[in-house]
């Protein structure tokens, strides 16, 4: 038994003792192979999953490296068979390459001749290879190479990708200093994705997450592509380009509903690019306008399905994906790391807090019961009803207009997701409001107001979860949300987490329903913020200030 601050347990679960004075040497060296599932006060649980290990294999770590790490940081015997496993996942990374070939373009190739046979076997990928070249090589065209990635990882044999990257058309971007510095997380998360060839940074919202994006594409010196989820998004990009780089107006291109501009810097929305006309996408054009040299998808654990397509073209092209939180509802993570590229960096939210780059946070769940009324309409309701009627109650309305008062002065949001309880609420707080049918241009004016002091409190639906920068916001109030959704939570979270003067906290309410599917989707929503270390407070709506 050695004093290690790990325990290495038979079922992948890895626990490590944050307060051992050997804690952050050991949460620095199983970073790169082992998935941290949950960071709470004390202990924090990592677990062992296939595409970790593959992760860390893409990333040059070998088995022997992990299973060393393991040994020299546990404090009881590893169990043996865990040991083995790890060894056998990891020896299945690279069985498969895939290579430039001067006459085919592409090939798959083997060191182990019966992976091949199986993959040759498998009536998914049957179709996007071509000639047998030799008893270890088959053709593949250049274009099946996403879709293959993709398919090859879902059969549990994913390939090692030597094919490398076009260099695009040279562009010169660079870094002006002047006023800020790089800060060193963000430096290395640049540098982690770029000696990587490809895949995504996972840091806090509040980070500087476009300022990652910004020294990429200083290190790629090239044409850039930038994929954001909406058109207020894609201006904040470009005043952040504009503010930190040497690129000029000129240079930056917008590509959204209102504008088709392309230039050496385009900033396109998903929404513009998954749009469907008669079947068929008429923006995807954008995707060979240039002859792109780096692809910048922000958010990308919102990847829509069309998205994912289309990265599966443009694997010759460099690719970083910026996120949160890699969490998906729909399970697609596997996708992102065959098509964006494996995890190159990531930083965990209390980290950058303790650092001082992100504001702490108070989290309450304020609990409110529902009128005699109304439970007898939410019991009586269908299924389908029952998180609206539960999220709709006027309850909060009035719990929402306390948090309010109590927080005179302070930059408040208010947050919800049916459209007509933010009308009521903006009503009755006597606040402007925006949702999705808000123009792009009062969105901007509102915003910018908000930022200025202008006005201290905004209404405003799930278009606001998103790429959304108002680093004066210190409260937001949450009354209803997309179902059990994690990564909406942390984004709402995360409006709030830019540092704050004199290093106040900020303050996060969720108002819930007890004993209802309100209370239960809560639970889920927490959870994600909860494995950052974010505990919730529990307090009753009846013993909030009058």
């Amino acid at each position: 038994m050695n004093d290690g601050p790990l325990i290495v347990q038979s079922d992948k679960t890895l626990l490590l003792e944050i307060d051992h004075e050997r804690a952050q040497d050991c949460r620095k060296a199983i970073a790169p192979f082992a998935e941290l599932e949950r960071s709470p006060e004390h202990i924090h649980t990592y677990r062992l999953t296939p595409l970790g290990l593959w992760n860390a294999r893409a990333a040059g770590y070998d088995a022997e490296q992990v299973v060393d790490t393991l040994l020299a940081y546990s404090r009881y015997s590893v169990p043996h068979a865990l040991l083995v496993d790890v060894a056998e996942t990891m020896a299945r990374y690279g069985r498969l390459r895939l290579a430039k070939h001067p006459v085919h373009g592409l090939t798959l190739t083997t060191t182990d001749r019966p992976v091949l046979e199986e993959v040759l076997r498998a009536k998914r990928i049957a179709g996007m290879l071509g000639e047998r070249l030799d008893p270890d090589t088959v053709a593949v065209h250049p274009s099946e190479r996403g879709n293959l990635k993709q398919a090859l990882l879902k059969i549990g044999w994913p390939a090692e990708d030597h094919a490398g990257y076009v260099d695009g058309e040279a562009h010169a971007i660079e870094l002006r200093e002047e006023g800020w510095t790089l800060r060193d997380y963000q430096r290395d998360a640049a540098d982690s994705f770029w000696y990587g060839g490809s895949g995504v940074v996972v840091l806090p919202c509040g980070a500087g997450k476009t300022i990652v994006g910004a020294a990429a594409m200083a290190l790629a010196g090239a044409t850039t592509l930038i994929l954001v989820t909406n058109t207020v998004s894609a201006r904040q990009w470009k005043a952040e380009l504009l503010r930190r780089t040497t690129l000029t107006e000129d240079e930056i291109g917008e590509y959204s509903g209102a504008r088709k501009e392309v230039r050496p810097v385009t900033i396109a929305t998903y929404q513009v690019l998954t749009m469907r006309r008669k079947g068929v996408y008429p923006h995807l054009e954008l995707l060979d306008a240039r002859d792109w040299g780096l692809i910048v998808y922000d958010e990308v654990h919102l990847l829509p399905a069309p998205i994912f397509r289309m990265t599966a073209d443009l694997q010759a092209r460099r690719r970083i994906g910026l996120t949160a939180t890699l969490v998906r509802e729909d399970g697609r993570e596997s996708d992102v790391f065959s098509l964006i590229g494996p995890k190159r960096y990531d930083a965990p939210w209390k980290d950058i807090e303790s650092q001082g780059w992100i504001a702490p946070a108070d989290c309450v769940e304020v609990r409110v019961t529902l009128p005699e009324g109304e439970r007898l309409a939410y019991a009586t309701a269908e299924a389908e009803e029952r998180y609206r009627l539960a999220s709709c109650t006027a309850v909060k309305t009035k719990v929402a207009q306390r948090l309010v008062e109590q927080h005179r002065g302070q930059p408040t949001l208010v947050i919800g997701q049916y459209l007509d309880q933010l009308d009521e609420l903006a009503a009755a707080l006597d606040a402007p409001v925006i949702k999705g049918d808000t123009t792009v241009k009062e969105r901007e004016r509102l915003y910018e107001a908000f930022r200025t002091g202008e006005i201290e409190l905004l209404v405003v639906s799930k278009v606001a979860n998103f790429s959304v920068d108002l680093p004066g916001a210190e409260v937001a109030i949450q009354v209803s949300g997309s179902f059990g959704s994690r990564q909406e939570e942390a984004q709402r979270l995360g409006r709030l987490l830019r540092p704050k003067d004199e290093g106040r906290t900020a303050r996060f309410y969720a108002v819930v329903a007890r004993d209802t599917v309100d209370a239960d989707f809560a639970q889920n929503r927490q959870r994600f913020l909860a494995e950052q270390g974010y505990a919730y407070r529990i307090v009753d709506a009846e013993d909030l200030p009058a």
